[in-house]
């Protein structure tokens, strides 16, 4: 478009090492050595685990070498310090892909679709996955493939061999699991370990099975929550991404604190999926550093 301009390309280093002296010094004397412009900059040190952590965006017209190259050369650093597995780098001129699965509740979907719309959202929808047809619409007006695998009793296994293969079609960034009332299996927890992003009202453990929001009503809870977190085969149990929550009164009735659970599942699972794609979230263990 006529006098909009391109965003800065930039490559973002995160980082995870056993915390030591001089950790900084030689992340940055590296970047320094090479020219590197860093344009943000955050650490943090847990002192539970001993662990340190960093995110760097550095400029891409500052290195004499590009994504691939800085990955080659920052490796011998992150050896040097330990960091064995623990960092990445990316390029923010690699357009990410994210494909999404759905049942039949559609307010996180269509949220994401119009987010993704207007431009808030920097993220191409290769796919949207369901095991029911009732969002194939709203999908395919956004000029996105839409696909139904049912999941029919004794044919799970079949199904998420289908669902594993259209994934895997597009090597996505992000799985994202908007409202998909199917438990994924272990081996697909461990297939897109760290790219399984799921959304769930935050009434877990107290409020278990059915009817979650009837079974608060009763109670007289004051708070409705959602929380974003990575799938592990442990259920609802992953790396937490974002939480919130939002109040409710003794006025509201059911039907009021499911529109507000709905409301707050959409803002958190978007906050967590844009921190997701932008390389912010650094996982530890079964905990989470959000940059």
């Amino acid at each position: 478009m006529p006098g909009v301009t391109a965003p800065e390309r930039r490559y973002v280093i995160t980082f995870g090492c056993p915390d030591r002296t001089g950790i900084i010094a030689r992340i940055s004397g590296f970047l320094a050595e090479h020219g590197g412009w860093i344009v943000e900059a955050a650490y943090h040190t847990d002192p539970d685990t001993g662990w340190f952590f960093t995110r760097q965006v550095v400029r891409a017209d500052s290195l004499p070498f590009d994504a691939d190259g800085l990955r080659a050369r920052f490796g011998e650093v992150a050896a040097e310090l330990s960091a064995e597995s623990n960092w990445q780098v990316s390029d923010t001129g690699e357009r990410r892909r994210a494909v999404i699965l759905v049942s039949k509740a559609g307010h996180c979907l269509y949220d994401l679709l119009g987010r993704v719309a207007s431009g808030e959202l920097e993220v191409d929808i290769a796919a949207v996955i369901g095991n029911h047809e009732s969002l194939a619409d709203i999908t395919r007006a956004h000029g996105i493939p839409f696909h139904h695998v049912p999941f029919p009793a004794g044919g799970k296994a079949e199904a998420f061999e289908h669902v594993r293969k259209l994934v895997g079609e597009h090597d996505p960034h992000a799985v994202v699991l908007a409202r998909f009332m199917q438990i994924l299996p272990a081996d697909l927890c461990r297939e897109w370990a760290g790219r399984a992003i799921n959304i769930h009202h935050s009434f877990l453990p107290s409020f278990i099975g059915a009817k979650p929001y009837h079974q608060a009503h009763t109670r007289g809870v004051k708070l409705v929550g959602a929380t974003c977190h990575y799938v592990t085969a442990d259920l609802d149990a992953g790396p937490i991404i974002e939480q919130d929550v939002i109040r409710v009164g003794h006025g509201d009735s059911v039907e009021d604190m499911v529109r507000k659970g709905r409301d707050i599942e959409k803002v958190t699972l978007a906050r967590g999926l844009r921190w997701h794609l932008e390389n912010r979230v650094l996982v530890h263990g079964n905990r989470t550093v959000v940059f």
